[in-house]
């Protein structure tokens, strides 16, 4: 028994992680030093993956933020229509919209991978949990690799934003926003709302269409995360000048190549917080079964929630925040670690 336990603390601790950069340091340059350190080339024609922002909306991820990482990929910005009344909803508004947050400005580049609602591309899925095929942008073929690019927040949908919400919900088309809010119940979006799926089946759809983005990059290039833990509001971007004011301090940025693992680790950097904000947010993650997204996307193969979290300002910014330490595994391999170990006890 001892040796049997002995083996399986050996494997849990060689089980393959992913490594997620982290820098305390929120600026546009740091954008950059921390993309390099993911020390990945982008291959053909690179697609920057941003949340446009609604009127007057102050927390999304400005595009003079962007500014540096855009310039650097030589990329696109890229977006997509949304399903619910807004100004995004409809492209001619859209692009307005865009002019008016300053995405065009500079000589910038930002393409609605939806402009046209009537074309779009259908994915079919061979593993999925809930839905069996999901619906993204025309336009996305155009590109072969991404830089996926994240302002984490809650979300009152899906109970947070990052990473596999750009995935699914930010790279899907109207119609397959429509699709994934029903969990398959309806391409119109005029009767989503009517139709909205039990919150299960809503973030494991997500899971499904978050998987299909990432095949897809597997097969033609290369797509990598950054997420920007700052203006961490209860609300979506999406949520515009109504979201409520952020309660829990700028945290930092993370990158990675596994985008599982990155959400995962932002979870846990706000769950280290203890301030005003943290217990709403993090109820309001479990109430929405936001961790659910998560593990079905990992069952689907789309990463890992086993992670390393490497501090970036140990390279030497005197600015180093000694509370984050070097690596830290996930919550899973903790626990199991210390059951092993109290089970190694009593052998004893």
């Amino acid at each position: 028994m001892k040796f049997l336990i002995l083996f399986l603390l050996a494997l849990i601790n060689c089980a393959e992680k992913a490594d997620v950069y982290f820098t305390k340091t929120i600026t546009p340059q740091r954008m950059v030093d921390i993309f390099k350190k993911l020390n990945v080339q982008l291959t053909g024609k690179v697609g920057l993956k941003v949340h446009s922002g609604e009127p007057g909306g102050l927390y999304f991820l400005k595009p003079n933020f962007l500014q540096n990482i855009y310039d650097y990929t030589k990329g696109t910005f890229l977006e997509c229509n949304t399903a619910y009344p807004s100004r995004r909803l409809e492209t001619s508004t859209h692009k307005e919209l865009l002019k008016e947050n300053g995405w065009y400005d500079n000589g910038r580049k930002i393409d609605l991978m939806d402009e046209n609602p009537d074309e779009d591309i259908e994915f079919h899925l061979k593993n999925y949990i809930q839905i069996s095929n999901t619906f993204a942008g025309k336009h996305l073929e155009l590109y072969d690799s991404c830089v996926v690019l994240s302002h984490f927040k809650g979300h009152q949908m899906g109970g947070f934003g990052g990473a596999l919400k750009q995935l699914s919900i930010g790279f899907a088309s109207r119609r397959g926003k429509t699709w994934i809010h029903t969990a398959g119940g309806t391409e119109d979006y005029n009767e989503m709302m009517k139709k909205v799926a039990p919150q299960e089946n809503f973030t494991n759809s997500m899971a499904d269409a978050a998987s299909a983005i990432v095949n897809y990059f597997k097969e033609k290039g290369k797509i990598v995360y950054i997420n920007v833990l700052a203006n961490i509001s209860i609300a979506c971007d999406c949520a515009g000048t109504s979201a409520p004011a952020p309660e829990i301090k700028d945290i930092g940025i993370l990158a990675s190549t596994d985008p599982v693992a990155i959400d995962t680790a932002s979870l846990d950097l706000i769950k280290k917080t203890s301030e005003k904000g943290t217990k709403p947010f993090i109820d309001q993650v479990d109430k929405l079964l936001g961790e659910n997204t998560i593990d079905m996307a990992e069952r689907l193969g789309v990463g890992t929630k086993n992670y390393n979290l490497i501090n970036i300002d140990d390279d030497g910014n005197k600015d180093d925040d000694k509370d984050i330490p070097n690596n830290i595994g996930t919550r899973t391999s903790l626990t199991f670690n210390l059951i092993l170990l109290v089970l190694l006890l009593f052998c004893n």
